[in-house]
């Protein structure tokens, strides 16, 4: 049998692979970042074409560095940067612009437009989702009315439009399906999350031809096998999920109300909710979670847009640390924020505030704030909003949430897990392996090709490593969330023409 699950990551700064053997363990794993482009305020930009070689160019790294062949890798399983829109030629595999990518607020106008005829409700319907800038469906619109062509193109079939999985799986396999997986169609503003296909209402409204759209197939099957020529032998491609849905899997959230927070660039939290999908009426999204064993499980879910990256931001642009993890250090050297409170509102607020014209601000400096006090600052504001959005998923699900499971790279800082444990009044659990969006990528494709037999045995293998228990009172925690509450208010429509 196979030694080993290769599990490819294709995340928004950097992508990744890990092989995994069976009890979950982490055997290999290669990293590289790419580039990213910001031609305007508000745009973020990739370039396929380096996503497509780099996450290639690891995949290989990982094989060498344990020196594993084609034979001893027993699936390929594919997570992503969700909402990313990429379009390409069919003929010639070359993407016709770069890569928007799920930050970019490019469409904010027209995602008005869509507001005003009163469209939000029929949108929330039928996909989940709220209408927003965020998701694919006005970014592939944006394409086809804005590069030059690229419409005349797509009506007479010449274009195929993906997210990053979609263009992945159609390399690997030099262009044999053009496929998407539940979870990440779900991230379109284009899919029906009760009919499980595109919606041709919607394709209508935002004038799209199906023509260009991948087809949506479960999250745990045999797809394809990669071609021969990227690995020296076939490999069978077999599982595919939106990054924070393959982390509710790989975290083992199988039953309804378990819940996990993933920090990456952007905070993302899911709440598994069964096999009814359950509609938020305060402002979050209404996801497929995944489709295995011919069933679809649903999930709540709140986008917070900016996690990892507040950090990177004090590391890059404000200089104030040399490596991201200094910051558990230097907030640790002050008793609190001296009243400094930090919006990082940079691309808007996402759940479960969903103001697109929000932008960062730092307010409740004195004489007396230094670097550290920012610091700190800035790793509580992820907490308040991880706080906003499990508050509200208690609230739309009816559901009293007993403990958080974190993952992704941010989960590794002590101090930003017991400030998120103390300000949102539950118990934060951090598995032993935190890098829970490759594992599930790596959980669906072997499941799907008899590498683990059953759900049960996934379950048997997750491990808490630390539980982080509030230890702050009651009335610190009102005085802290007030002043985040006068904060946000600063944020809220900076960005809105008076």
């Amino acid at each position: 049998m196979s030694k080993y699950i290769m599990a490819l990551d294709a995340g928004t700064t950097s992508n990744r692979c890990i092989l995994f053997d069976k009890s979950g363990k982490m055997c290999s794993i290669a990293q590289k970042e790419f580039t990213q482009y910001f031609p305007h305020p508000g745009w973020v930009e990739h370039d396929a074409n380096e996503i497509w070689t780099t996450q290639l160019g690891v995949a290989l790294s990982a094989m060498n560095s344990i020196g594993a062949s084609a034979e001893d890798i027993a699936a390929i399983g594919i997570t992503n940067q969700r909402e990313t829109t990429i379009v390409w030629d069919r003929d010639t595999g070359e993407p016709v612009c770069r890569a928007i990518v799920w930050q970019c607020r490019r469409t904010s106008q027209y995602c008005d437009e869509l507001r005003a005829k009163e469209l939000t409700e029929l949108i929330r319907q039928k996909t989940g989702l709220v209408i927003d800038a965020y998701f694919s469906g006005t970014k592939l619109k944006w394409i086809l009315d804005n590069v030059p062509g690229a419409r005349a193109k797509a009506e007479a079939g010449q274009l195929l439009f993906g997210t990053v999985e979609t263009w992945l799986i159609w390399k690997l396999t030099c262009g044999k399906i053009h496929v998407t997986d539940y979870s990440n169609a779900s991230r379109t503003m284009m899919f029906n999350i009760h009919t499980m296909d595109w919606d041709d209402e919607i394709l209508r409204i935002l004038d799209i031809p199906r023509s260009v759209l991948p087809k949506p197939v479960p999250n745990s099957m045999f797809y394809e096998y990669a071609d021969p020529m990227h690995f020296g032998g076939e490999i069978k491609i077999a599982g595919a999920a939106g990054d924070q849905q393959a982390a509710l899997f790989g975290q083992a959230c199988f039953r309804v109300g378990e819940v996990k927070n993933t920090f990456g660039t952007g905070g993302f939290l899911l709440m598994n909710t069964g096999n009814k999908p359950v509609q938020s009426h305060k402002g979050l999204v209404t996801t497929v979670a995944w489709g295995v064993n011919d069933k679809v499980n649903y999930a709540l879910e709140g986008s917070i847009f900016v996690a990892g990256a507040a950090i990177q931001w004090l590391r890059d642009e404000l200089r104030l640390l040399e490596d991201a993890r200094d910051s558990k250090y230097m907030a640790q050297k002050v008793t609190d924020t001296n009243g400094c409170y930090v919006v990082p509102a940079f691309t808007g607020l996402g759940a479960p505030h969903w103001d697109q014209y929000a932008r960062g601000t730092i307010v409740g400096l004195t004489r007396g704030c230094n670097k550290n006090h920012i610091i700190r600052a800035t790793l509580d504001s992820l907490c308040y909003q991880v706080n906003d959005v499990l508050h509200t998923m208690e609230e739309d699900a009816e559901i009293k949430i007993h403990s958080l499971k974190v993952d992704g790279g941010a989960a590794a800082n002590n101090y930003l897990m017991q400030a998120m444990a103390d300000i949102s009044n539950v118990p934060v659990d951090r598995p032993s392996c935190v890098e829970t969006t490759a594992l599930g990528a790596a959980y669906l494709a072997g499941l799907a090709v008899g590498y683990w037999n059953s759900m049960e045995e996934i379950q048997a293998n997750w491990a808490s490593e630390r539980i982080f228990m509030p230890a702050i009172s009651e009335e610190q925690r009102r005085k802290m969330l007030h002043g985040w509450k006068k904060a946000l208010r600063c944020a809220r429509s900076w960005a809105q023409e008076d």
